[in-house]
């Protein structure tokens, strides 16, 4: 066993120990930048979202059902990951930009959160012109919630995501839940329904801003049923 006592078998085994642990993370880093990992969402329902319900932010809050948003000229909604997260805020502030595009349309811009948690919704408010109301039970992040925990911080859309919202000049917080992902709904007038459905993958994942005016496009409004002579 004179081997045991030659310094060149422990750097060699030292070496490959080395380059086992380095490929495993190669490996480890190449798998958590695909999709296979993620959780896959499950497609909503007209008759799932029409049932949510949803609360205002006044100080004596009004519950109603969630179809109400979109009963006569369909809607835009975020379901926002977490207010205070300057992902969100970008694109809170993305899709606020259609907001005078909307008007013109007649189609009405709304937010859902799902916790209130200090001042964030407040903070969150400048970045998004739109009404914001609170989904307590989580209902519009599923039917199936999907979240994304800590692969988050080595999946390289998440670091260009990061990396586009700091240069616009976004900030946030780390105030509030951020692991249930959300989403960006567009929804027909009364029973027309789910125009586009765009569920985050990762953090960041923002809708395309184009693709939500081609489907706001198609919405119908409701016409009032004439009386009767």
């Amino acid at each position: 066993m004179s081997f045991l006592q030659d310094p060149s078998f422990f750097t060699m085994g030292m070496w490959s120990i080395g380059a086992g642990a380095l490929g495993a993370a190669a490996l480890a880093l190449l798998l958590a930048n695909t999709d296979v990992f993620l959780s896959k969402p499950r497609k909503a329902e007209l008759e799932y979202l029409e049932d949510i319900d949803l609360k205002t932010l006044e100080k004596e809050p009004r519950t109603f059902k969630a179809k109400e948003l979109w009963a006569k000229n369909g809607a835009v909604i975020m379901a926002v990951r977490r207010p205070g997260c300057f992902l969100c805020r970008a694109e809170a502030a993305d899709l606020s930009s259609l907001k005078p595009k909307l008007d013109e349309l007649g189609v009405p811009l709304y937010a859902v959160v799902k916790e209130q948690v200090k001042a964030e919704v407040k903070d969150f408010q400048p970045y998004f012109k739109g009404d914001i109301f609170l989904d307590e039970k989580k209902k519009f992040y599923g039917p199936e919630r999907r979240k994304m925990m800590f692969m988050g911080l080595i999946r390289l859309g998440v670091w260009y995501n990061s990396f586009r919202a700091w240069n616009g000049g976004f900030s946030g917080n780390l105030e509030g839940e951020g692991f249930i992902l959300g989403g960006v709904f567009v929804i027909g007038s009364g029973k027309q329904g789910i125009l586009l459905e765009h569920r985050e993958k990762e953090f960041g994942d923002k809708v395309n801003p184009l693709s939500v005016l081609e489907a706001v496009k198609k919405i119908k409004p409701q016409t009032p049923a004439s009386g009767k002579s």
